[in-house]
């Protein structure tokens, strides 16, 4: 790892932990010659992995990313560990890239929030060896899509090992911002579901 390398993660985590809008530092620099290096090149390709757009009307996941970092920035304060809260909403959909398909005319990513756990460990590992910091970013990014699982009672649904392996209220912050990082939300449905979510794991 270089100087500029660290010195970009330095930067990024600064604007995450003091910034409203991270995102304006992220599009400055999303285009420069490192960010399409290992590690940032797994950012870098959230800009070519497209999503349903019934789902997700505001574009591809580099735009949801920078809609989900600004509205975590609002919340960080809510948080008990702003830094790991901010940095698994920056990658919590960094398992996409390598797992959307399009199945019988539909784009999915299944499992991308298991391969973005993984693919966490790998990204933070180059810039620091705090394994509590990095299995606590995992941890979220593994079970952000436990809001729908839990709500929607499918199969995939996992109360205990989520509660065995990181912190319900984090899950449930960090769910609240990925739900409202999409054009068209609807704060009060959002809620409610959040609200629901957390009954349900109680």
């Amino acid at each position: 790892m270089n100087e500029n390398t660290l010195e970009i993660y330095t930067e990024i985590n600064r604007h995450l932990l003091q910034e409203s809008k991270p995102s304006d530092y992220l599009n400055e620099i999303c285009n420069s010659s490192l960010f399409k290096k290992h590690p940032f090149i797994m950012l870098h390709n959230l800009k070519t992995a497209e999503q349903a757009p019934e789902h997700h009307p505001e574009g591809n996941v580099w735009v949801h990313t920078l809609l989900v970092v600004d509205e975590a920035a609002k919340v960080r304060s809510q948080s008990r560990n702003q830094a790991v809260f901010m940095w698994a909403a920056l990658l919590h959909d960094i398992g996409k890239p390598s797992t959307t398909r399009v199945r019988r005319d539909k784009i999915t990513s299944y499992d991308h929030d298991k391969v973005g756990a993984k693919l966490t460990k790998e990204f933070l590992s180059v810039f620091t060896d705090d394994i509590i910091f990095i299995r606590e970013v995992s941890e979220l990014v593994r079970y952000h899509m436990q809001i729908l699982f839990v709500i929607k009672e499918l199969p995939f649904a996992d109360i205990r090992g989520m509660k065995r392996n990181t912190d319900i209220n984090e899950v449930a912050l960090l769910g609240l911002c990925d739900r409202l990082g999409r054009k068209n939300s609807d704060r009060d449905k959002e809620e409610e579901n959040i609200r629901l979510f957390i009954e349900k794991c109680s």
